[in-house]
């Protein structure tokens, strides 16, 4: 298995999450085995942080399925503002 590339990643996370920011940080040493990613949508208003990672899961099943690790952090555009504002201070 040769993994998939960072750009597909993120691409795929964007569209199928309608995401309006996704952070894809290649964890394997540029092998494309192992990722953490930061994705954020509206789609995750209302959802728990099981249920986003269940969604996420989910609709990249085909793309994890092709990795080693895949680490997440899942946010509304709120969620994420607040990460940011807590970064910052």
């Amino acid at each position: 298995m040769s993994g998939i590339s960072k750009e597909l990643l993120e691409q795929t996370l964007r569209e199928k999450l309608e995401a309006e920011y996704v952070e894809v940080v290649d964890t394997s040493g540029g092998c494309g085995q192992s990722y953490d990613v930061i994705i954020v949508s509206k789609v995750f208003e209302g959802k728990s942080v099981l249920q986003k990672h269940r969604l996420v899961n989910e609709t990249c099943k085909s793309e994890i399925a092709q990795l080693h690790a895949f680490s997440q952090k899942s946010y509304t555009p709120a969620q994420w503002e607040a990460q940011k504002q807590k970064q910052t201070s």
